[in-house]
């Protein structure tokens, strides 16, 4: 990616300071799009660098961040209260840096799920943006992952295949939906939870660059 400077914040956590890396690029338009990966993927995979890089063309300033557990070396996420630290260290870092910016938050499923977890808990950005949002297992619309939604006053935005099992039934998710204050869905037809389409190859860069369009418009209408 182009003019991409990379750094490190500090995530407070139990067992003291924690850095994790940063990736960041610079737009002209006063919004900076925080994207958090998923559980399965560092902030460099190429779905997120293609979707950062396809904001950035529309001249949005983007930060992809690391949780802890991936910058320690894991694999498995750890205690949600780590990922919730390190989104309020994220939006901290970058309002030191850019005061007057607007801030959305974006994250890939597991990455989403903790933006909204921490918003509930009070963190304030001007949006939010879930890529993905896993709302229960697979196959296990039981375990909902959906308490804490409707305490989020900040506009969401769920960007949602229409064939991703996290979401199926799409009556349920579509019910969880409607219990949020200020909430919309883009749908991408046929897509999985990567936003794959069977049928349709594409690269991971691509398919995250395609997605773009939908946040610069939701952006637009906040």
């Amino acid at each position: 990616m182009p003019d991409t400077e990379r750094s490190t914040f500090e995530v407070a956590l139990p067992a003291g300071p924690a850095p994790v890396s940063v990736a960041r690029t610079r737009g002209t338009t006063g919004t900076t799009i925080l994207i958090a990966h998923g559980a399965g993927a560092g902030m460099d995979h190429p779905f997120l660098t293609g979707l950062a890089e396809a904001l950035t063309a529309a001249g949005f300033s983007t930060a992809r961040f690391n949780f802890p557990y991936v910058e320690a070396g894991r694999r498995m996420p750890g205690p949600a209260a780590h990922a919730i630290a390190a989104w309020r260290a994220a939006v901290a870092a970058e309002r030191e840096l850019d005061p007057s910016a607007r801030l959305i938050a974006a994250g890939k499923s597991y990455g989403g799920r903790m933006a909204s977890m921490a918003v509930a808990e009070g963190l304030d950005v001007d949006g939010l943006v879930y890529l993905g949002y896993p709302l229960h297992p697979p196959g296990a619309p039981e375990k909902l992952r959906a308490e804490h939604l409707p305490a989020i006053a900040a506009p969401q935005l769920f960007i949602e295949g229409s064939n991703d099992p996290f979401i199926q039934p799409l009556t349920q998710f579509e019910e969880v939906v409607a219990t949020c204050r200020d909430a919309r869905v883009a749908w991408v037809d046929g897509g999985g939870h990567s936003f794959e389409v069977k049928g349709r190859k594409r690269p991971a860069s691509d398919i995250g660059a395609s997605l773009a369009p939908l946040l610069v418009d939701f952006v637009a209408g906040i």
